[in-house]
This record gives structure tokens, sequence and C-alpha cells, in this order.
């Protein structure tokens, strides 16, 4: 038995058992069920994504209101009179869509440029904002709120009652949770987990970060609203209350003490926080002699207690507890041919790739990169040397759209890239390493080296979360599996990339950029950390891509490495080219030996 079967178990276990549980129990399992949805969006948005929300609650409130409203208010029965009453709650659940996708992607828009504690600080401010809006508008009936609001029927069904309708919540949340998890396995999925902390390399693998974060904050904003919409109807009866910012507090605690990283620790989150509040609402009052909000004391010691022990949530001890009596859950078998993925051709052997002319970087009075020319030709290693603070990881990011030069020109393939974003180099076909090494530290090689091959597929976020990109997917992945054995990893390639030595992280990048088949490769100190023969192995590789008609820039401190690799060599001191040629000119020159020994120069050589 594994995982995947134990979770059926749970879940018919459920189903046959209830009609026969009692009305307060279906109650709060209910709850569990909605409170689930909305923290299931938030491990999505905080613990994958690396967005801090304070204000779904009111995005829950969002959903709850126009359900209520287009039920209840006058104009719009007037306007849907010729419809039949059980369709009108169905359009308010689109009408709850439309609107929540809406106002989410203007907030996004404006919050998501946030960093750091300003975006959380954001997000407090437009739940504050728009529970204020709820309970000051009269046709929301203010803080006194909406009474009236119908039940739910379904294809002819009544679900007025908690039972019937509870049905309904757990339905939605499985489902949810599903797609979600189809979604999060994907090439897209892998996009996603990139925005935590890996920004500035998803985007030079070609991810649109600032496109990923909208949507994904859009998508957590529907998830409340649905949750929204069937709270309206199973209360029958809206109002501010319980969408104010401290709802908004406890929705985190549920996806942050389940496991902000887990789907399934969002369930786990929303039951155990659900039936605290629940006891402790009973008990506090009992013990303390007062009444008041007591419960949530116990939760902000339940954070601290959680983040101390247990970093990552409960979700992780948990499965770590019942993975010695379950075995682990084999690959799904892919019937169909993996598609054909997008791939490049590279340029004649001797044309110019890369060009920069007179690149320039200033930073206030400082100049990092002073008028820089450089050319990479296709089917050369090019090495880019100097001593520590030359400036060659500044120019790297220029080169590679990290950065935009001061002044001079970037021309890649022979198009001008000035202002142009990395993702839009890695279009073009540049890959690149890090000076410091940045992966996914907690996914598997294969998964890291996958990112790479982003742009060589197609399918967007419906077709991986209806499973409809599995050939695509097969593809990808049987990309990544060739590089990762070209470079010599294979046995490592179920292997967290975080538990490699230094040294071969820097091997998984230099495979994670060939999977996106570029034709230019910009390498960042690749042999740091590697020993002997690794090196030889990589100088090996590199021989055989320069072979191909793969262009390729090396920075490097290790001088035998690059003077035994190198077709030609560029030196930077302070920031200026003081030599640039063959490996035997440039060891030959003066200004050279004396930038690495710091010796002054010969006479007469300046």
């Amino acid at each position: 038995m594994n995982s995947r079967h134990l979770t059926l178990i749970a879940i018919a276990l459920l189903a046959l058992i209830w009609s026969f549980l009692a009305p307060f129990t279906i109650t709060l399992l209910n709850y569990i069920g909605l409170y689930s949805m909305v923290a299931v969006g938030l491990v999505l948005l905080t613990g994958v994504g690396g967005m801090t929300s304070f204000g779904q609650a009111a995005f829950v409130g969002l959903g709850a209101y126009a359900t209520a409203w287009i039920c209840t208010s006058p104009v719009a029965q007037a306007a849907l009179a010729s419809l039949p009453p059980g369709l009108v709650p169905w359009l308010g659940l689109l009408l709850g869509l439309a609107v929540t996708a809406l106002i989410a992607w203007a907030l996004g828009a404006v919050t998501l440029r946030l960093s750091g504690h300003y975006l959380p600080l954001g997000t407090i401010a437009w739940g504050l904002s728009l529970y204020y809006i709820f309970g000051n508008l009269e046709m929301l009936g203010g803080f006194t709120g909406i009474t009236g609001v119908p039940p739910l029927t379904l294809f002819g069904m009544d679900l007025s009652s908690p039972r019937a309708l509870g049905i309904l919540i757990w339905v939605v949340l499985l489902l949810s949770i599903w797609t979600l998890h189809n979604l999060l396995d994907s090439r897209e999925g892998r996009a996603i987990r990139s925005l935590k902390t890996g920004r500035v390399m998803a985007e030079s693998m070609g991810v649109d970060t600032a496109r990923q974060r909208i949507k994904l904050f859009v998508l957590a904003a529907l998830l409340a609203a649905v949750s929204g919409w069937m709270y309206a109807h199973l209360q029958r009866f809206v109002n501010p209350t319980p969408f104010n910012i401290n709802i908004g507090i406890e929705y985190l605690f549920m996806a942050v003490v389940g496991g902000s990283g887990y789907l399934w620790g969002a369930v786990l989150g929303a039951t155990l926080i659900t039936l605290l509040k629940e006891q402790l609402q009973d008990l506090l009052p009992k013990l303390l002699g007062a009444s008041g909000n007591f419960e949530v004391i116990v939760f902000g010691l339940l954070m601290l207690l959680v983040l101390q022990r247990a970093a990552e949530g409960l979700w992780p001890l948990f499965a770590a507890g019942t993975r010695k009596f379950l075995k682990p859950i084999p690959p799904r078998a892919n019937s169909a041919a993996p598609a054909e993925l997008a791939t490049r051709a590279l340029p004649d052997a001797g044309s110019v790739v890369l060009q920069a002319d007179e690149v320039t970087k200033r930073f206030s009075g400082l100049i990092a990169n002073n008028a820089v020319n450089l050319t990479v030709k296709s089917g050369e290693v090019h090495a880019l040397i100097g001593p520590n603070g030359a400036g060659k990881s500044t120019f790297f990011n220029m080169i590679s759209g990290v950065d935009d030069p001061t002044s001079g020109s970037v021309k890649l393939m022979g198009q001008d890239m000035k202002t142009k974003p990395s993702r839009a180099f890695a279009a073009l076909g540049l890959g690149r390493t890090f000076q410091h090494v940045r992966l996914l530290g907690q996914r598997s090689v294969l998964e890291n080296v996958a990112l790479g091959a982003h742009l060589r597929g197609h399918r967007g976020w419906m077709s991986a979360m209806l499973r409809l990109d599995r050939r695509e997917e097969a593809a990808l992945l049987a990309e990544a599996r060739r590089q990762i054995e070209r470079c010599g990893l294979l046995e490592y390639i179920d292997t967290p990339a975080a538990s490699l030595p230094l040294g071969q992280q820097r091997i998984v990048e230099i495979a994670r950029a060939l999977a996106g088949q570029p034709a230019i490769l910009l390498l960042d100190e690749p042999a740091a950390g590697l020993r002997h023969l690794e090196k030889q192995s990589l100088a090996a590789l590199l021989t055989q891509l320069r072979a191909e008609g793969l262009a390729i820039l090396v920075v490097e401190h290790d001088m035998e490495f690059v003077m035994n690799l190198a077709d030609r060599i560029t030196v930077l001191e302070f920031g200026t080219v003081i030599a640039s040629g063959s490996p035997a000119q440039v060891q030959a020159d003066p200004r050279v030996m004396a930038a690495y020994l710091g010796g002054d120069l010969p006479e007469g050589a300046a």
C-alpha cells in the first residue's frame, strides 16, 4: 500500500460514514472543507510561490456577497425574473468568480510589485479596505448583512441541509487538490516552484515570473471565492464579520501549521485549527473566568512552536511517520509516445552569436565595466578572466539580460537586446549558469534540469490541471534525463539537488542550461568545487559541445582549465579589457602578468 491508496481509502471511508455522522460533526466537517479550500490556495501562494497574504478572507467575502446580492437584490431579481430560481445561485458563482478575478488581478498588479515585508503589509491594507467596503455599502446590507440567501439545488437535488451541501463542499475540495497536484506536477508547476527562491534563475530559463505570480495570486483568490460562495448558501446569511483581517490571519495559520508547501497540509491545518478553536472557545472562558477571544493567543503560541520545531509544518512529520508503513508511489507509466519538442538550429560555424560593444556599467560614481568589447562565435570557447573584483559577473549579468548596461549595446543572434528581460535572451538561445549556484534545493535533479527546457514546451495551466499535457511532459522529462546522463549525473537523477556537493550542483546547472538547447552557453565558474577528474570530464563535455557548434563563454579562475580549453581569452581588470587573444598571446602579455601577480609593468609595456 502506498500513500495514494491510503488517500483513496480515507475518502471512501468518509463517503461511507457520511450519512451516519451526527449533525454537529457534519457542521464541523463542512467548515473544515470550506477553510481547507482557502488554505490550499494559500499553500500555493505562500508555501510554493513565496507570496505571503493576510487578505484571503476578503476574497472569501467577494464570493459570498456576489451570490447573496444576485439572489436577494430586487434589481437583480427583476433582471433575472425569467430564469428558473434554482439557476440564480449558480449565476452568483459566475459573478463571484468574475468579480474576484478582476479585483485580484488589479490588486496583484500593484501589490506583487512589493517585496520583503511590504508585500504582506500590502495584503493587510487591501484586506481591511474590502472588509470596510462590505460593511459600508447599503446595497450589501451594511454591517447588518444580507439575509434570505436561498439554498443550492443541483440537477433537481435539494442541497438545503448541511449534510447534503457538505457532499458538494468536499467534492469540490478534493477536485481542487487533484487539479492543483496535477498543476504542480508539470512544466508550469516547476515554473511556479521557482518563484519562491529563484526568480532571477527562472527568468534566465525563460519563465515570465511576473505573469506567473499574478496568475497564482488570482488562482488563490478564486479558490477563496468558491469557498465564500458555498459558505453563503450554507449559512443562508452574509455579513462582514467572517471576512475581517483576523480571519485572514487564521487562514494563514492553517496553511503554515499544516505545512505551507503541501496541499494536504492545508487540510491538516484547517482540521487542527477548527477543532482547537471549537474546543478552546468553550474551555478557556471556564478556565480564565472571563469571556474573550483567548484562542487567538493559543494560536499565536502554536504558530511559534511550529515555526521553531517544525518550520515546514506538521504534514512532513505526519508523512515521515507513515513512510515506514507505506511503499513509495511508482512513477506513472505513459502509454502515449512523447511529443516532439521545439528544436533550434545552431548558427553556422564561425558566425558571431553574441556581440558586446562599448558596454559600460556605472553604480553612482563606481564604474564596474568600462567600454567592454567582446564577441563570441559559434563553435568556439571564449574565456573571460580577471582578478577578483574585475567586473566579470557584472558583465555576465548584462549580456544575459539580468541587468541593463548604462551605455553600449548587446546583440544576440544579430538582435539588439537593449532593455529586454533575461527570458528574451533565453528565447533566442542563451543558456547560463551562475557564480552562486541557483537550484530548487528540495526538488530532484530531474526536476531542476527539466526547468531548463521550459521554453521548449507550450502547454498551459488548464492542460496541466486536467493532465492533458502528459505527452509533452514525458518529452521534457526525457530530454532532462538525456542531459543528466550526458553530464554524468544519472545515478543522482532522483536526489534532491541541495544534498549534492557544490561541484556536482554546478554540473546540474550545466545540464539544466543544455536542456533548453541553447545556441550559446554562459558558464560562470563551472569548475569551482570540482575534483581533478571531474574537471577533466567537464572539459571533455565542453569540447564536445564546441564540436557540435555551440558558442561557449566561460568565466573561470582555474588558469590551467582555461588555458587548455579556450580558443580565445579576454582579460578584465577593474572593469576594463587589458588583453584579448589566444591563450599563448594572453599568457605572454605583461599587463596580464602584472594584474595577476601584482607586479609593476615592465618599462614600455604600457
